[in-house]
């Protein structure tokens, strides 16, 4: 990008100066807030300016009448509809093509192709790992798209801090953008404002850039007045600059930069480079009733319940639950070895179809004031509708789906889109845990792996040690969900929930958690793996799943703390009969939820073993074959 904005020379003053900026009028405070940001913030600023040539500027403070702004702008420009049944809650519908991550046009940057992917053997398929672009194969990309691309448009400023500001676990971050829409979300996901400016000031940050790809006058009406160009969408990240480049999506997962694209991809890398870990998990808080409390951290793919665990009210008499985080943990070790958490996003970008008073009315409670809600349907009355929503409708009341078409229960087409999304700040949540922002973090007691598996893996089992803990992540499965273009339920790889966001060579990620594990002096945390979604005969659930997932956190707290409650399988340790509280499930049966048949493992050690040759080849660390080698010869003595 730096060569492609060499090229273009500067069109407009080196300092925009202050009537570029927009500010509900007030450009001079604006001017004099814009003189106080750091000059490596300023240069990237100006170059953005030079390259996408917007009309205005405005740079973001995280004030409450700059977001009043943005969505009083949003609803008149009909991107954003007012739901009156609650509290300054809005709607927006997008382009139908716009909805998902994109991950076929997610790729990464570096200069050697085995720096961001490991090689592929001859003749092997489509790499499931991630997607690698040449430099100079970007630097034509960004030629064909960014010149001129905000023309006619606002160029939105945020500096924003992924963590508690000041935290040393914490990093920033500045993106541009032309989409008031993503101004308004960044602003509930991160913490925007010129109380970054200090850390603007050591350079480095990351630059994120993020495009809409619509200048104005438009050459072709939008689509629910939802500006995107989906035919040239790209999504790129330049580790070794520090650097996020978007352009053409306006959906989350795309355009929201300081979330999947900085807190797990570039941060991944950071993480490798510094000798932390970013994580694509949860963070919650366990309460057991004699008042003792632990915190775990759990790597789920999205959409398999990891909002609905972080926000978990237990169905266990006496134990407690607090969220800390519902998406993503970022883990260093402190000075006594023990791994401390912090939850880098201050919101939830949560799946709304099947949340609901059953399954999380702290979700539900949450998001009643001051939230987002994208491609979820609405009711004449001003209110949300989506499917597993489980709230009656009152006579009279019409529905409207994410389509903006008339909608009625039976109707072929769903309501809410499957990947409809609800943005809402992390402090409603009534359950937030007290030390949610505490700089230092929270200390990692347990660390859980799951997906969604209908046969043959176990309710819970723990991992042998922490070698075979990064075994068990790496293998990790589940049916794939709606968040990215996938469709069907067709069980995909997804290495520690992390395959479509390394931010480096998979391969070596692995490596990187061996690493860890040999850190002198840490205080690891055990490594459990869980299957909430195990299915009968007849395709029924035979775990009860919500509020009963205390049950298996209990036990987990239990493994933890040092008792002698598990028995030895070939897959791992899981609880003996008499170990898990099965009280008050009638129907449940323990034979039912802990399945170890020869025949399954023998056919997924044989798809597993495929899988790593075919992806990691040589880049897969030999401990983790070695780990493979083990569980056949565990399975073969079955």
């Amino acid at each position: 990008m730096q060569k492609v904005i060499g090229r273009l020379g500067g069109c407009v003053p080196r300092v925009p100066p202050p009537a570029a900026f927009q500010r509900g009028g007030s450009r001079r405070k604006a001017g004099k807030r814009w003189g106080l940001c750091p000059p490596p913030a300023r240069q990237f600023v100006e170059e953005g300016v030079r390259l996408c040539r917007p009309r205005a500027l405005r740079l973001c403070d995280g004030s409450p009448a700059e977001g009043a702004a943005l969505l009083s702008q949003l609803q008149a420009e009909g991107v954003l509809h007012p739901l009156p049944k609650y509290d300054n809650c809005w709607l927006a519908r997008t382009d139908p093509r716009d909805v998902a991550r994109v991950e076929s046009r997610t790729v990464l940057v570096t200069e050697r192709e085995r720096d961001a992917i490991p090689p592929k053997p001859p003749g092997g398929g489509p790499q499931q790992l991630g997607n690698w672009m040449s430099p100079p194969a970007f630097e034509q990309a960004v030629q064909e798209r960014f010149p001129g691309c905000m023309e006619g448009r606002t160029m939105y400023i945020l500096p924003f801090s992924m963590g508690p500001v000041g935290s040393p676990l914490a990093k920033v971050g500045l993106q541009l953008t032309d989409s008031p829409y993503v101004a308004a979300s960044m602003r509930i996901m991160t913490r925007v404002g010129p109380q970054t400016f200090p850390a603007l000031a050591r350079d480095d940050f990351i630059r994120c850039l993020h495009s809409v790809g619509r200048p104005l006058p438009l050459r072709e009406p939008l689509v629910s007045q939802w500006p995107c160009d989906p035919a040239r969408t790209l999504v790129a990240h330049l580790p070794d600059q520090r650097r996020i480049v978007s352009f053409g999506s306006g959906y989350g997962g795309n355009s929201l930069l300081g979330k999947k694209c900085f807190a797990l991809r570039i941060a991944s890398r950071l993480a490798r480079d510094e000798g932390w870990l970013a994580e694509h998990m949860l963070i919650l808080g366990v309460t057991d009733p004699a008042g003792k409390k632990r915190y775990v951290a759990a790597a789920f793919p999205s959409a398999c319940g990891k909002t609905n665990l972080a926000m978990m009210t237990p169905a266990l008499p006496g134990w407690r639950v607090h969220c800390v985080g519902d998406d993503i943990a970022w883990m260093k070790f402190d000075a006594e070895g023990r791994l401390r958490a912090i939850n880098p996003e201050s919101g939830f970008f949560g799946v709304a179809p099947g949340t609901s008073m059953r399954t999380n009315p702290n979700a539900m409670l949450t998001v009643r004031a001051n939230t987002i809600f994208t491609n979820v349907g609405c009711t004449s009355d001003g209110g949300v509708y989506w499917e597993g929503i489980d709230q009656p409708v009152r006579p009279g009341t019409t529905l409207t789906s994410w389509l903006g078409q008339p909608w009625t229960p039976g109707d072929p087409q769903p309501c809410a889109h499957p990947n409809s999304r609800f943005c809402a700040p992390a402090n409603q949540c009534p359950i937030m845990d007290p030390a949610w922002e505490d700089p230092e973090g929270v200390p990692i007691d347990a660390i859980i792996f799951g997906g969604r598996r209908p046969e043959g893996v176990p309710l819970v089992y723990e991992a042998f040690n922490w070698r075979h803990g990064v075994f068990v992540g790496s293998a990790m499965r589940s049916e794939a969900t709606a968040a990215a273009e996938h469709t069907g339920r067709r069980l995909m790889h997804d290495p520690f929930a992390m395959r479509p966001f390394f931010g480096y060579n998979a391969g070596q990620y692995l490596a990187h958690w061996l690493a860890v594990g040999e850190r002198e002096g840490a205080r690891l945390p055990r490594i459990f793996h869980v299957n909430w979604f195990l299915r009968d005969g007849a395709g029924r659930f035979v775990w009860p799943g919500f509020g009963h997932n205390a049950r298996v956190l209990a036990w987990i707290c239990s493994r933890v703390a040092g008792e002698d409650n598990a028995k030895t399988t070939p897959v791992g340790l899981v609880p003996r009969e008499d170990a898990l509280d099965l009280d008050g499930l009638p129907g449940v049966s323990y034979a039912d939820l802990f399945p170890v048949s020869r025949p399954f493992w023998e056919k997924e050690a044989r798809e597993l073993r495929r899988y790593y040759e075919e992806n990691f080849g040589e880049d897969l660390p030999k401990e983790v074959m070695g780990e493979l080698s083990a569980l056949e010869e565990r399975v073969k003595k079955m």
